[in-house]
């Protein structure tokens, strides 16, 4: 037991739980616009996400206490390096437009955790990162997804800007901040108060209420669309009831791997109800 216990916190340490969750809109994107399955991209979506999140979380631990890491963490280091190594060679095979788009993720990921020069008044220490600029982290972890998962896709594609590519867009936007969501109620007892994350600026409630709003934007988006698939809107209509009541039910207190796994692996759910639609 408890060696399965470990290989499933490795499974979230790591980051391949978010990894697939990302790997999973990305290709609901190409469903939905009728691109066809790619392979390359979604590699490398899958990848890139393990590296990046990786990066973020574990740079100011392996920085300062490198030469004392915990063998877990040595473990999760090794299988960055190899998905670093992965990603570098999937990127290669995607088109050179989207390699510009990679480019500015890439950057906007590496200030998310690196320290730049950001007036103090912004920050809650002085670690001066864009992860820690008061009430910036959700709102740029909502646009990086868009980009990844809906930007990337289309570019990929060559698909022009259209109607559906903008709604699709904004849908996930308010997707991503309403998983959000859940986990700002879950940092509610550690985060800093400088962070003004938005429970801490409207309470657990009022911020339930957004999530509520945001979620029914997401579903109306659809109907709104030029082409209306049967498929799509039986899947959103059936994700939606299930991330409301995963948010309705978010709180303080809540278990390890209620967002952690459940809430993160909503997009997982989301791109199986398609599939088997198909």
């Amino acid at each position: 037991m408890q060696v399965l216990k470990r290989i499933f916190n490795f499974y979230l340490n790591s980051s391949i739980h978010v990894a697939l969750a990302a790997c999973s809109l990305a290709w609901v994107t190409l469903i939905e616009l009728d691109l066809g399955y790619d392979k390359y991209l979604l590699s490398f979506v899958f990848f890139a996400t393990i590296t990046g999140y990786n990066f973020v979380k574990y740079f100011g631990v392996v920085k300062f206490h490198h030469r004392s890491l915990a063998s877990w963490l040595k473990a999760i280091q090794v299988f960055s390096f190899i998905a670093f190594l992965a990603m570098c060679y999937y990127v290669l095979k995607l088109e050179t437009e989207t390699l510009m788009v990679i480019i500015i993720l890439g950057v906007i990921t590496f200030f998310y955790a690196i320290p730049i020069m950001v007036p103090k008044r912004y920050l809650f220490d002085d670690h001066k990162n864009l992860r820690q600029v008061s009430g910036l982290k959700v709102y740029l972890i909502a646009l990086i997804w868009m980009f990844t998962t809906v930007i990337l896709p289309i570019v990929n594609h060559d698909v022009s800007i259209n109607t559906d590519v903008i709604i699709t867009s904004v849908q996930r936007f308010s997707y991503v901040l309403v998983l959000m969501l859940p986990f700002e109620i879950r940092d509610l007892n550690y985060d800093n108060l400088k962070l003004a994350t938005i429970p801490q600026k409207i309470g657990v409630k009022k911020t339930k209420i957004i999530g509520v709003v945001l979620l029914g934007a997401f579903l109306i988006l659809e109907f709104f669309k030029d082409q209306l698939l049967e498929k799509s809107i039986i899947a959103i209509v059936v994700i939606t009831v299930i991330t409301l009541l995963l948010l309705l039910f978010s709180n303080k207190n809540q278990s390890n791997y209620f967002s952690a796994f459940w809430v993160e692996g909503l997009p997982i759910i989301w791109l199986l109800i398609l599939l088997l639609l198909r």
